[in-house]
């Protein structure tokens, strides 16, 4: 979000372009697009799509990686990562393995028909059989710190163990719902927290199955 302002303001300053004028491209008001370059509200990812575009810039890409260690010092690279250093992980058509929405539900069920595979590529190394998921809503947006906002693209790895601390994907028994949240440890109880301080936390218990981790989330932009 920082770097996305400086560069919005960089670019104003050099076309020359007032909020108000910026304001009035976009279609909004001039108090709305001064929220968002005061970080008092953030944007959704179309929005600064729609802001970079009135600006005469192209899309941009930010990766915004929570990486889990790959190999120690001690391991020799595999062949695979020292030539072929990108992997290619499926997305979800969300028919058939779910959706993530308002940030915190993930419904199964069988697809009504059949898509075409789409794959996106990433340099993480999965140690299980990882897949791609998109996140809808802001329940992990955070006002500051780590935030994984609506429309971003999350990598999860099923291999990997849900320790306290990392970000997951979490599923109550009998339920066809998850959660996306990060998983924390107080006072010997672990609970699933959301990253937006507005959203409720929830006791975590052995029933409730991990379904995986998120090592990895991208927004294209």
């Amino acid at each position: 979000m920082d770097k996305w302002i400086e560069l919005v303001k960089a670019k104003m300053s050099e076309l020359k372009v007032t909020q108000e004028i910026l304001a009035e491209r976009i279609g909004m008001s001039q108090g709305g697009v001064g929220h968002w370059l005061n970080k008092r509200r953030q944007p959704r990812i179309q929005e600064m799509n729609r802001v970079l575009q009135a600006l005469g810039m192209d899309y941009l890409e930010v990766a915004m990686v929570i990486r889990e260690p790959q190999i120690s010092q001690d391991e020799e690279i595999s062949l695979a990562q020292k030539y072929n250093p990108y992997f290619r992980y499926p997305v979800s058509d969300w028919r058939e393995t779910g959706e993530v929405r308002d940030g915190e539900l993930l419904t199964y069920g069988a697809s009504s028909a059949v898509s075409k595979p789409r794959f996106e590529l990433s340099d993480y190394h999965a140690q299980g059989a990882a897949f791609w998921l998109v996140v809808v809503g802001d329940a992990m947006t955070a006002p500051t710190g780590v935030s994984i906002a609506a429309d971003m693209l999350i990598l999860v790895d099923p291999a990997i163990v849900p320790e306290p601390g990392k970000l997951v994907i979490a599923q109550w028994p009998g339920s066809a719902e998850a959660v996306f949240r990060k998983l924390i440890e107080e006072g010997g109880q672990r609970y699933l927290v959301p990253l937006n301080p507005t959203y409720p936390k929830a006791l975590y218990t052995e029933e409730c199955r991990i379904i995986g981790v998120v090592v990895q989330a991208t927004a294209k932009f």
